[in-house]
Parts: structure tokens; C-alpha cells; sequence
């Protein structure tokens, strides 16, 4: 199993209506303080593939706003809102609500 793969099975763990860090995917997958490469896995992603890319948030409780998204920053917020998640006026995401804890469902 490559490392995506490793990184796209967690993700796809991620329950509906709660979030995971890239770096919380990067240390379930057994590869900590990589959070970078869960963000390279999650760029390469295909609607094919059918996995909850935006479930992925950085460890601000934010959205991870670049231009090489073509705007699916603003498409992830949106599914998020849609799965229930709230957003504070500055954009962020309360991860002491909404972050998924594995280990304890």
C-alpha cells in the first residue's frame, strides 16, 4: 500500500459532520509531522475516487485557502455547511466539536 493509499483509507474514516487535521490523518496513517504530504494525497484526489477530501482541515481549524485550489476552498467550506459543520465569523471550526477522535467511537 502506497502512502496515499494509506492517507486516502483514514480519510475515508472520517465520519459526516465531523473534521480530522492533516496532520492527525498524517500520524494515523504513520506518517507524523508530515502533514504536507496529506495535502499532496488530497490534491491528486478524482470525484471517482469518492473520498471526503473535505473533511481535511489545517490544525487552525481552518480551511487551507491557496490559489492552486481553483477555488475548491470555497467548494470545501460549502460541504462542510452542508454536513452541519459551523463556521465562526473568522473562518474557523471548532475542533473541540467537530474533530473526529477515532479512538473513541
Amino acid at each position: 500500500m502506497t502512502a496515499y493509499d494509506r492517507i486516502y483509507a483514514i480519510t475515508r474514516q472520517i465520519p459526516y459532520g465531523h473534521v480530522a487535521t492533516y496532520g492527525q490523518i498524517a500520524e494515523l496513517a504513520d506518517y507524523p509531522r508530515q502533514a504536507r504530504l496529506v495535502g499532496y494525497a488530497l490534491y491528486r484526489i478524482t470525484p471517482e475516487q469518492n473520498i471526503p477530501w473535505h473533511r481535511v482541515i489545517n490544525a487552525k481549524g481552518e480551511v487551507s485557502h491557496s490559489v492552486l485550489r481553483h477555488g475548491t476552498d470555497y467548494l470545501q467550506r460549502h460541504l462542510l455547511e452542508q454536513e452541519g459543520i459551523e463556521f465562526t465569523p473568522a473562518g474557523k471550526i471548532s475542533l473541540s466539536r467537530y474533530q473526529w477522535q477515532p479512538h473513541k467511537m
